[in-house]
């Protein structure tokens, strides 16, 4: 029997606008834009791979609260340059403010995202929770034409806390006088969507789009977003 839900809280990132394709698209064209190879970096390919790990540590201390977002967004891009040789502080500024324009620009939405989207705002009332920077998130929702879906769009600002800390969720369900018992959270992380609305009494919908094997308890996992029509 199908539990009957009152709100169903989405990621965006990752769940379902598909931000690797449209970030990779935007640093490729930056790099070219930019002549990058110009100033003795040989690819985009070793630009990357070194970029991906800075942007990993420096997502993981903005989500532990030790850097701001202007930090986090200026030195992925800076760090990189310097780890390549290039000291140039304007130059990292033109990436980083470039990115940020160009993910939010170029929409690629996971298949059936707008369908599953339709289907269910029909039933429930649809949130957003994200860790993304504000302004980017909701220029990604109006360009997609994904904000017609949504009730309301709760970032890490606004909740002054980040996924997976039980702030933002405790914050997001006070919002929408939502009861956690009575609220599912569909994302594609592990740890930040599926553990953290876990620890505060949501079920959890694992939109699994890699198939990645894993040990996790989580309510219900979908490998393709049309699956969730049949469960919800």
């Amino acid at each position: 029997m199908k539990k009957a839900y009152k709100h169903i809280f989405f990621d965006l990132d990752h769940t379902l606008w598909d931000f690797e394709r449209s970030a990779e698209e935007t640093k490729r064209e930056l790099f070219e834009t930019l002549k990058l190879r110009e100033r003795g970096i040989a690819s985009y390919e070793s630009f990357r791979e070194t970029y991906v790990g800075i942007n990993l540590a420096l997502w993981a201390l903005y989500r532990e609260g030790k850097i701001e977002k202007a930090d986090l967004n200026f030195r992925r891009f800076y760090d990189t340059l310097c780890k390549m040789g290039i000291y140039d502080r304007s130059l990292g500024e033109a990436m980083a403010s470039g990115f940020i324009e160009g993910i939010s620009s170029k929409v690629y939405l996971f298949p059936y995202a707008k369908e599953t989207l339709e289907y269910l705002y029909r039933k429930y009332p649809l949130h957003i929770i994200t860790n993304g920077f504000e302004e980017v998130q909701y220029s990604k929702l109006k360009n997609s034409g994904m904000d017609r879906y949504f009730t309301s769009v709760i970032t890490s600002e606004e909740a002054g806390s980040k996924k997976p800390d039980a702030e933002i969720f405790q914050f997001s369900l006070r919002k929408n006088d939502a009861l956690a018992s009575e609220s599912l959270m569909v994302g594609d992380d592990l740890e930040v969507d599926m553990a953290g609305a876990r620890q505060n009494g949501m079920d959890q919908l694992y939109v699994n789009h890699e198939k990645k094997k894993h040990s996790e308890e989580v309510t219900m996992e979908v490998f393709s977003l049309d699956e969730i029509m049949g469960l919800l």
